[in-house]
């Protein structure tokens, strides 16, 4: 019951903004990842350990991010970062892919900027909140 109440409220302009940024960067990195490392410039592993390696740690937060879960978009964050230092690695070690790497990086920051945004103004909407929940402890232990 309370859960269709929650999902009722509406969205700030500002959230969707920040919404359609993380979705966009998300499923970027979730198309464009394979591309470069299956098709355009292949491994030298199997296609299914790239992959794995790839799209595997994407994939543990997709289900969240669909159902538009402000504590899935937060902690997706930490994924992201894996994809950061990826590309902030490969753009010295690999000149010959700087395009592609570049690429990898908007995306992942794309992500970065719109999952950490959307987590917090959505969070806020639904009355969300960490400082309730330790307001809430401190009162208990009284």
């Amino acid at each position: 019951m309370q859960e269709s109440v929650v999902r009722e409220k509406a969205m700030r302009e500002k959230t969707k903004r920040f919404l359609v940024l993380g979705q966009t960067g998300y499923f970027g990195l979730l198309m464009f990842l394979p591309l470069w490392h299956v098709v355009l410039v292949p491994s030298e592993m199997s296609k299914f350990t790239t992959l794995l390696l790839t799209v595997g740690p994407l994939l543990l937060p997709m289900w969240g991010i669909l159902k538009r879960q402000p504590y899935t978009y937060a902690w997706s964050n930490f994924i992201v970062l894996l994809y950061m230092l990826h590309g902030l690695t490969l753009i010295w070690d690999r000149p010959d892919e700087r395009l592609y790497v570049v690429i990898e990086l908007i995306l992942a920051f794309m992500m970065f900027v719109g999952c950490s945004y959307f987590a917090k103004f959505r969070g806020q909407e639904l009355g969300l909140s960490i400082r309730k929940e330790k307001e809430k402890e401190a009162e208990q232990q009284k």
